[in-house]
């Protein structure tokens, strides 16, 4: 018997490569695009470790060219469901006994299967099914997905290790136990690390899934499921169920055996998930775990000192990376009267060398945005910019869907504070820009914090020290991930662990041990040695 202590190392951060002109990463990355392009691939759910195949088929689409599918993948059905539910809860007893060593090892093997072997396949499959150029599919297809499976293992060995005190004559110790059931976990379409993440976290602590992947990145989605099988997790503690979500979430949220839901998406979808899980309260073995991050209006704050450079290479970047379409991509913006006029002509200068179009061409810094209904979204509020008396287009504004969801860097500059595109979440390449007067900071800074329901992500530039943290103490509320002089994305696993409150989530922050700790459910154990003979204490003889 092993019984030796093992405690997993802080690890260090998985290298970016940089994929220059003729290196070997880039050649490999080509070469799969192109072998992933000429196959029809036909993806199954993946239940107990077997493949089913429903015959209920969706096409997979590439967003920046949509006439040119990449195959098709099939929907779940009640069937499925109920045998996805079947083969969760008989893996989860031999899962959850596994020692967490045991876990971490097979879940460590996945982050080197993605460092090596299937690097350029996983960023392959994230390029062409969610239309990330080379750096963004790198960072998280491959770079956040490996860290969030290797700093896991550390941050586990510090949940483990704590341990209460024993007093004399007794021994106490704290089991951290798996949930009592499955967990449904639900991923979005924007970060293949996420859509692993979700799973692996549970996982890791000895609980069993059922996972909704988004139908914008089943390619991606299914690779990774395939690389988690190969790594050695046993039939049935992650099943694989593509399909239609309201259909999927009332079977699965009525289940007495949900124990929990880890969950990245929209606000109305989790807020329809909390309200199944009230209305099916009574049936449940315990109280399910709900762990989400939802929505985000994330913002920039300009304090008059900041350097306008700075604050403008950080609006271009936190605002039209991977089209917008990130949790945390700046959407609003506070700036200055005395500095608006500069911050505008170095982002315009930025946006006149910007190209856009296919994942292909590595010179284009903007992509596709994800689909059909995505587009079209986008491309109202912009319309209805367009149409407003108090707001103006400063830069792009123009779209088109012929062949590929194609929508340019646009900036709105409204007169209004609290305009509809300063309030509402769109999830596209959209900045709107208010302008403030110096002298009104205070009330600038009030509209900030209160214009909108979330709190997901922000950042405050200034070079007036004291007059930032003044800052950073008033929008102490305002964002669950802060950031000081810097674009409002692009938080490392281990560095700055993510997540937001308000209407953007529970803020239980992935990448750290405070996600980990609500996938356990902790056991107090005393053991007492010498043990009372006398029903009567000393006071009373």
């Amino acid at each position: 018997m092993n019984n030796s202590i093992y405690r997993f190392p802080l690890p260090t951060n998985e290298p970016i490569l940089s994929y220059l002109a003729g290196s070997n990463e880039r050649k490999a990355l080509f070469a799969e695009i192109e072998r992933l392009k000429g196959l029809q691939h036909e993806v199954p759910c993946i239940i107990g470790g077997k493949e089913y195949f429903t015959g209920n088929t969706t096409d997979i689409l590439m967003p920046h060219d949509h006439q040119n599918p990449l195959g098709k993948y099939h929907n779940v059905g009640e069937k499925e469901l109920d045998l996805a539910v079947e083969a969760a809860m008989k893996a989860h007893r031999e899962w959850s006994e596994m020692p967490y060593t045991v876990r971490a090892a097979i879940l460590n093997k996945v982050a080197d299967l993605i460092s090596g072997k299937y690097r350029a396949l996983m960023s392959a499959a994230t390029m062409l099914g969610q239309s990330k150029n080379i750096f963004q599919s790198e960072i998280d297809a491959v770079c956040e997905t490996i860290d969030f499976l290797r700093f896991n293992a550390h941050f586990a060995s510090k949940v483990y290790e704590f341990q209460p005190f024993s007093g004399p004559g007794m021994m106490n110790s704290m089991e951290y136990r798996a949930l009592e059931g499955f967990v449904f976990t639900v991923s979005p379409f924007n970060f293949t690390a996420i859509a692993s993440n979700l799973n692996n976290s549970p996982v890791l602590m000895g609980n069993v899934t059922i996972w909704k992947p988004a139908s914008t990145a089943i390619l991606s989605n299914y690779y990774l499921m395939k690389i988690f099988q190969e790594a050695g997790v046993p039939d049935g503690v992650i099943n694989f169920i593509p399909g239609k979500g309201s259909m999927i979430g009332r079977r699965i949220m009525k289940d007495t055996n949900l124990a929990g839901v880890h969950f990245t998406g929209s606000n109305n979808t989790f807020n329809t998930l909390w309200k199944q899980v009230g209305e099916n309260l009574s049936s449940y073995k315990s109280y399910p775990r709900l762990v989400g991050e939802t929505g985000g209006k994330d913002f920039i704050f300009v304090h008059p000192s900041a350097d306008a450079q700075e604050v403008a290479v950080a609006a271009v970047r936190g605002s039209f990376e991977y089209q917008g379409q990130k949790c945390s991509a700046a959407s609003r913006m506070y700036v200055p009267k005395s500095l608006w006029p500069k911050v505008k002509d170095l982002m315009l200068a930025m946006l006149a060398e910007i190209k856009m179009g296919d994942v292909m061409d590595p010179q284009n810094f903007v992509n596709a945005v994800i689909d059909k209904p995505a587009f079209d979204t986008i491309m109202e509020y912009i319309n209805y910019a367009k149409a407003s008396t108090e707001a103006t287009i400063v830069a792009g504004g123009n779209g088109d869907s012929s062949v590929g969801y194609f929508i340019e860097p646009t900036i709105i500059e409204t007169t209004n504070p609290k305009f509809k595109t300063m309030e509402e979440e769109i999830f596209g390449p959209v900045l709107s820009v208010w302008v403030y007067a110096d002298n009104q900071l205070e009330e600038a800074i009030h509209l900030c914090d209160t214009t909108s329901p979330y709190a997901l992500t922000g950042a405050v530039f200034g070079r007036d020290r004291a007059a930032v943290e003044k800052l950073t103490k008033q929008l102490r509320y305002a964002a669950g991930n802060f950031y000081i002089n810097d674009k409002p994305t692009g938080a490392v696993v281990g560095q700055q662990p993510f997540g937001g409150s308000r209407a953007s989530g529970t803020n239980d922050k992935a990448g750290g041990e405070l996600n980990l700790i609500r996938w356990a459910s902790a056991r107090t154990i005393k053991e007492t040695f010498n043990t009372p003979v006398d029903y009567r204490y000393g006071y009373m003889l």
